[in-house]
């Protein structure tokens, strides 16, 4: 009996590792979702979930709110689903399948490495399901207010089919350039669009067949952004300078000048209304959106950084009585207007908890008076809301720091209804994931920085440590699921290492956004001198200081910008960082600074030396520690070429690294398998480099 005690013993011991234990495919397992839209009638959603590189689109409605799937695509072949709306009937569903809209060009992508030519392609399908209706090539479709009609782009030129699918595509109207960002009038009799013309962009209006394309107010200028006021009478547009100029300093910081102007559509008269201060904070904004200009209920609203951080305003369609919506000191982002046109809603990294900071919560705020009124609290991550035809129904994408998102109906002041929780596999290893905790510490020169520490639940002695770079920069990571899918596949990847055993620190490092402009907007930082590099040092060497870290196993990886900073760090600081990853990062940041018919800047040979100072590549002689190349070479964001050149001069220092090349994927690895892949491969590396005895 005393035997089968110890067996039984045995067993159970190993059946509790067992348990405790989780392959990366089941943490990235997640079904993210994406493109949440409301319907503009009654209280319902849709969404697109990636399972596992399966794209589908799911509904759901009042009152159970049950995901219900309606499209079934069923391999991992790199196809993303974008440009999600639903008519105002709330009876159709139009949406893109293909291309790589997080990318420079997104045009078809072949992460599949298919014979067959992929395509971009709009679609329809029924909102209650039921067969999917090609209405053609193209992209950014855009439903006609009476639900019948759908317009989108193709090769520069507006297509129109109707919604159904019933009879084929065809082209709208001509017009010279690059034509885009196409807004049907209310009445949906006249489009609004934007003719991209290089140097200059107009503003357009298209009628119908018989009546030429009016321009309103061209000039040598860049138009964009068009929204209708609500009786369809005028428009309000963003006016930025054309191209060209005298030649200017490089590393001289400047103001981007932008204004807002409205215009008569019937008389074609209009005027500049508000014109951004002459200010580095007042310049246009980088941010979520853009300017996100909005015509709401007798006002115009948009986004400025002009006070510090970027804030919602409101103006009188006349220019006058400025109004700041959403005061205090944090970031707003993912704007939704409802279709009253009376209230605002958004996303912010604010609330009671001082580490919301590094957190999003959801907020409304009226058009016209600053009364911003939180709708989610917490420890969790709330992003992308919207309010359904109803406008009294929310709904947001909701995650912690141990469940991946999901769509969410948001109860005021109660818990959040989660939509399609089922769809999360048993696999998943949920009660496993670490809860990171918020750091900050001083770079060299007295900067703060921020981070998120993920610790293993059981603490060694030596631990080895690993510091995650972001990419973007323009990026904050949370306190939880990341509400994009890049960074919710490093997210898992974090938790997975710690499951290894690492001790992981995620820097948000200047640059990065959520902490204000001098945050966001440094001096000397990417070519012009790294400066955010301080920061990751900072980083490694926090680590080294703490009592329960090896800090002669420090390791670090990164993706896109987060790979740059990355391969900096280990060309200048290989006795910090015992190994690394660099993922798709740019790793020469020498320029040809010089423009034909134009004089070189006043500085273009100083601009020269601080890029040959700021670039990875400088510091291949100092560059000692293990490290693993990645990128897929059809990458949108960072050329192919960056780490082609950099391995070059690798081996012609014959230097020992590792590599991995994926073939025919993009900047987000379209396809699930590649994403594992890359992942799989960046923990094995580091456990190799910095676990393993030698």
């Amino acid at each position: 009996m005393k035997k089968l005690s110890i067996i039984l013993f045995v067993l159970l011991s190993a059946y509790g590792v067992f348990a405790q234990s989780f392959s990366l495919k089941s943490v990235l397992s997640y079904p993210f979702p994406s493109q949440l839209v409301a319907a503009p009638v009654g209280a319902k959603i849709a969404w697109a979930a990636n399972e596992q590189g399966k794209r589908n689109i799911y509904v759901a409605q009042a009152p159970h709110y049950q995901a219900v799937k309606i499209t079934d695509y069923s391999e991992d072949d790199g196809q993303e689903l974008t440009g999600l709306s639903i008519s105002a009937d709330g009876k159709w569903i139009v949406f893109v399948r293909g291309g790589d809209h997080g990318g420079r060009d997104g045009g078809p992508v072949n992460a599949n490495s298919s014979p067959i030519a992929p395509k971009v392609q709009v679609f329809c399908i029924p909102f209650e399901g039921g067969k999917t209706v090609l209405l053609g090539e193209g992209d950014y479709p855009v439903i006609s207010p009476n639900s019948d009609q759908v317009i989108f782009t193709k090769n520069g030129q507006v297509m129109i089919s109707p919604v159904d699918g019933t009879s084929a595509a065809k082209n709208l109207f001509y017009a010279k350039g690059i034509n885009g960002s196409c807004k049907w009038s209310p009445d949906g009799k006249k489009v609004a669009f934007i003719s991209n013309r290089n140097d200059h962009s107009f503003l357009g209006i298209y009628t119908d067949q018989q009546t030429p394309v009016k321009w309103l107010l061209p000039s040598f200028s860049k138009d964009n952004t068009p929204v209708w006021s609500p009786d369809g009478n005028d428009i309000a547009f963003i006016r930025t300078p054309g191209a060209g100029g005298e030649t200017d300093s490089i590393l001289t910081r400047k103001h981007q000048p932008w204004a807002i102007w409205t215009v008569n559509v019937n008389t074609g008269t209009g005027k500049q209304i508000w014109k951004a201060p002459e200010t580095l904070r007042g310049s246009f904004p980088s941010i979520d959106g853009g300017a996100n200009l909005l015509w709401a209920d007798g006002k115009i609203i948009f986004t400025s950084y002009e006070d510090g951080w970027p804030h919602l305003y409101a103006i009188n369609p006349d220019g006058s009585k400025k109004v700041l919506l959403t005061p205090g000191n944090f970031a707003v982002e993912n704007i939704k207007l409802s279709t009253d046109k009376k209230t605002l809603v958004f996303a912010a990294n604010t609330g009671k908890d001082a580490d919301d900071l590094d957190r999003r919560h959801i907020y409304k705020v009226s058009v016209s008076q600053a009364d911003m009124q939180p709708l989610t609290h917490g420890k969790g991550i709330e992003a992308y809301p919207v309010i359904s035809g109803d406008i009294q129904t929310f709904f947001c994408l909701s995650a912690t720091a141990e469940r991946p998102l999901l769509p969410a109906l948001i109860n005021p002041g109660k818990a959040l209804k989660l939509i399609g929780e089922s769809l999360i596999p048993n696999d998943f290893p949920l009660r496993e994931m670490v809860l990171p905790q918020h750091v900050n510490f001083k770079a060299a020169d007295g900067s703060t920085v921020y981070g998120q520490l993920f610790s293993p639940k059981k603490a060694v002695k030596n631990q080895p440590a690993i510091v995650y770079v972001h990419g973007g920069p323009q990026r904050q990571m949370l306190l939880g699921w990341n509400p994009m899918d890049y960074y919710s596949i490093d997210y898992a990847l974090n938790q997975y290492l710690v499951h290894l055993g690492f001790m992981v620190l995620s820097v948000n490092y200047r640059l990065g956004t959520g902490y204000g402009y001098d945050f966001h907007k440094p001096l000397h930082a990417g070519a012009q001198g790294a400066s955010e590099y301080q920061d990751i040092k900072a980083a490694g060497d926090w680590l080294a200081r703490q009592p329960m870290i090896n800090k002669e196993k420090i390791g670090i990886y990164g993706g896109s910008y987060g790979g740059y900073l990355t391969a900096l760090a280990l060309g200048k600081d290989s006795k910090l960082f015992a190994a690394g990853v660099d993922i798709h990062g740019v790793n020469n940041r020498f320029t040809t600074l010089a423009q034909e018919g134009r004089k070189p800047a006043p500085d273009a040979a100083l601009a020269e030396k601080v890029a040959e100072e700021s670039s990875p590549v400088s510091y291949v002689n100092t560059w000692t520690s293990p490290t693993l190349i990645i990128h897929a070479d059809d990458d949108r964001n960072v050329a192919f070429n960056q780490s082609v050149d950099l391995i070059k001069r690798f081996e012609d220092k014959k230097f020992d690294f590792e590599f991995l090349a994926i073939p025919d994927d993009t900047h987000h690895w379209m396809k699930f398998s590649n994403g594992l892949k890359v992942s799989e491969a960046t923990a094995d590396f580091l456990k190799r480099k910095l676990m393993e005895k030698k």
